[in-house]
Order: structure tokens, then C-alpha cells, then sequence
């Protein structure tokens, strides 16, 4: 792709900018909007999940000390370069810009194995904070009685083994599958101007080869909603308990009331499609996915809790 020279010349002042003498943090939060733009989240919510963090990395620290005998007294290792703020910040920039690993510990002066193993921790340890959950969807008194199912496919590299396992075929790609539950707000009482009605993502199931066909990833996944809510969804999900819209039957077009239905039920279900539109805001959950396929759970459910912390 070729770029203008405009472009080019504000990339490269941006970048200058950013390699400047301060600590890259501190240049960040002196520009909240750019702070955005590399983070995906705002600079009051950024110290809130750097607190929120904290205590969930210390104790599985804890855990880790206990699982193994010391060989050195507590303190006496190598004292980490990255602070707590760095650390959550190269993590964030990693889901949010999705560069590589090398070149972002670089910006932040460590080699690719250090960048590796923060984005490893801390990821794990964000799974802790958000806790999505795979399959038990719970609402919250402001949300609205009712979830939307569907499936995103972000795409992988191709496994040197067992390639057919994860072609899609509708993607010609090699993809994985996840299944989302996304529900709404309710609309705040009394006259103004309009809003959008904010959407989070209350469940991700887990990863799944491409290749399988959404309703079985539903079946596998055991959705369970609260009694009295109902699912909605589209037509891969016949057969399954959740309301779908109405199928053209083989030589007959669909009425009238059913076409009428067929909108309405589309206008609910393309809430859906907002929550996972906003979730790859992230382009680690839109770009291809480069990382162990065994992390991909994980990470998945990570930006789905930035996720609801921007718009949920």
C-alpha cells in the first residue's frame, strides 16, 4: 500500500515524538487523546485497571512462591526494568496496535523475550481482573432482559499440522471461532437528547477450530442464560432455543408479517454485531493472530473486558 507523503511525514513526526527523552507514559498522559489511540482506553480508566491489577498480580505471585521452595530470599533477584505502569501500558499498546514484539520492547528498552513474558503475565492475570465468563451470562439491574448470540472468526496462521481443522471455509482462511453474548442497557428515564445504548460482552466461549459450524461451537459451549431470558440470533442457530428470524421456504417467498419480523428481530440482533464491531477497536482480536493458539482464550476475553470497560 502506498502512502502520501503527508502521511509518511506525520508518522514519522508522531513517532519521533514518541521516542523522545521522557518516559513514554508520562509523554502519553500529556496527550489524553493519543494516550487513546495506543491504548484503546482513557487515562482515568487506565489507572483504574492499574489498581484493579495490582492485587490480582500479587496474588498469584504469592501462589507461585508457594507452588515451588525458594532458592534465594525474597528480594534478592534481579530487580524488574519494567515498572507497574509500564508493563500494563506495553501490554495495552501490544493488544491495541498489535505490532510486533521486538519493536514494542524496543520502544520500551527490552529485548522480545521480556516483552513476551509481560504480555504473558500480565494478559493472564487482565483474564483474572475482567472474568468473562464461558458460559453462565449474568445481568446487571440496569441491563435489559434479553442477550444476542453470534460468532467472530479472527483469523490464525496455518497450522503446519491438521491445516483442514482450521480452514473456514467461508473465510478461505485459516480462522478461530468464538461464541459471544452480548446484552444492552436499558434506556436512562426521562427526555433529552438521544444516546447510544451502551452494550457488553458477558460471555466468549472458548476457541474453537474454524472449521466447525457455529451452531456446534453453541452446543459445545452449554450457554446458560437467566430463567426467563430470552436468545436471539441468526439463522445458524436453528434448532438451538434462541429466537432466529423466519427462512424463505424452497420455491415460496416469505410473507409480509414475516418479512416484517425478519426486521424487527434484525434491528435487536444488530446489537451483536456493535459489541464485536467495538471489541476489534483491539487489533489483536481483528488482525491475524500470531500468537500460541492455546493463549487465544485468554486474550480473547482480555479485550473483551477492555471492551466493556470503554462501552459497557
Amino acid at each position: 500500500m502506498a502512502y502520501s507523503a503527508n502521511v509518511l511525514d506525520s508518522l514519522r513526526n508522531r513517532w519521533q515524538w514518541l521516542c523522545g527523552g521522557m518516559d513514554l507514559h508520562e509523554r502519553l498522559r500529556q496527550k489524553p487523546a493519543t494516550f487513546r489511540q495506543f491504548t484503546g482506553l482513557t487515562v482515568k480508566a487506565f489507572d483504574q485497571l492499574r489498581d484493579d491489577l495490582e492485587p490480582v498480580l500479587a496474588a498469584r505471585k504469592a501462589a507461585a512462591q508457594t507452588r515451588r521452595p525458594r532458592q534465594r530470599k525474597p528480594g534478592a533477584s534481579r530487580k524488574p526494568k519494567l515498572g507497574s505502569d509500564d508493563r500494563l501500558l506495553l501490554v495495552l499498546m501490544y493488544y491495541r496496535v498489535y505490532v510486533a514484539q521486538v519493536v514494542l520492547g524496543g520502544r520500551f528498552g527490552v529485548d522480545a523475550g521480556t516483552a513476551c513474558r509481560v504480555i504473558r503475565t500480565v494478559g493472564r492475570a487482565l483474564a483474572g481482573v475482567f472474568r468473562i465468563p464461558e458460559r453462565k451470562v449474568r445481568l446487571g439491574a440496569d441491563e435489559l432482559a434479553a442477550a444476542f448470540v453470534d460468532a467472530t472468526e479472527p483469523p490464525t496462521y496455518r497450522p503446519t499440522r491438521g491445516q483442514k481443522r482450521y480452514d473456514s471455509g467461508k473465510k478461505t482462511r485459516h480462522t478461530l471461532e468464538h461464541r459471544v453474548v452480548v446484552v444492552r442497557k436499558k434506556k436512562r428515564p426521562g427526555r433529552g437528547e438521544p444516546r447510544k445504548r451502551k452494550v457488553r460482552i458477558a460471555a466468549v466461549s472458548e476457541a474453537a477450530p474454524g472449521s466447525v459450524h457455529d451452531k456446534k461451537v453453541y452446543d459445545r459451549s452449554r450457554l446458560e442464560l437467566p430463567a426467563g431470558v430470552p436468545g436471539a440470533g441468526d439463522t445458524a442457530y436453528l434448532v438451538t432455543g434462541l429466537r432466529v428470524p423466519a427462512r424463505k421456504p424452497r420455491g415460496r417467498p416469505l410473507t409480509r408479517r414475516q418479512k416484517a419480523g425478519n426486521r424487527r428481530r434484525a434491528r435487536e440482533r444488530v446489537v451483536a454485531e456493535h459489541g464485536i464491531g467495538k471489541r476489534k477497536v483491539w487489533r489483536i482480536a481483528a488482525d491475524r493472530y500470531r500468537n500460541p493458539r492455546s493463549r487465544h482464550t485468554v486474550m480473547m476475553k482480555s479485550v473483551a473486558g477492555l471492551h466493556n470497560r470503554m462501552f459497557g
